[in-house]
């Protein structure tokens, strides 16, 4: 068995307050926009990368209001999610050129939900290759990107098309 370290995570593990919500946090708090790697938000959500990506480039769409169920959140907010969704689609295909997007959410923590009490949705870029051998075997991934360079070409880019 090979041990891949990622101390980058170890912040994440060990120093947060698990009885506060991060998409709280982040949705309170738009002057660490940058530091929290926000690229849109507005008065029903926000977009912010995902930390910890299934691939680079994988953003997720949350709303502000913080919902563990679907079901409750107002029609007029998924849809304003829904459209944002597609424009992010949008965005990754243009300018990250991603061949294919994944999109979806897990809806509570028996369906695969990291963070299960507040709601979010997650895109994924997709390109032919990114699934290997070593994902399967190995059971890890590799990334080819830098996290923050990746950020910085979306934000530079995410007005055109969330603004």
């Amino acid at each position: 068995m090979q041990y891949f370290y990622a101390p980058w995570r170890s912040e994440y593990h060990t120093n947060k307050d698990k009885s506060k919500c991060v998409f709280c946090d982040i949705s309170q708090t738009p002057e660490k926009d940058r530091e929290n790697k926000v690229l849109f938000r507005d008065e029903i959500c926000f977009i912010v990368m995902n930390l910890y990506p299934y691939n680079p480039g994988h953003f997720m769409v949350v709303p502000h209001r913080h919902l563990e169920a679907l079901e409750d959140l107002p029609p007029n907010e998924w849809q304003h999610i829904a459209n944002l969704a597609q424009k992010g689609v949008k965005l990754l295909k243009e300018e990250f050129r991603a061949q294919g997007v994944n999109i979806g959410m897990n809806l509570g923590a028996v369906a695969g939900a990291g963070i299960s009490d507040h709601i979010h949705l997650h895109l994924i870029p997709r390109f032919f290759g990114d699934t290997n051998f070593i994902t399967t075997i190995a059971k890890s991934r590799v990334f080819g990107s830098d996290f923050c360079a990746i950020y910085e070409k979306l934000l530079a880019k995410s007005s055109e098309y969330f603004g």
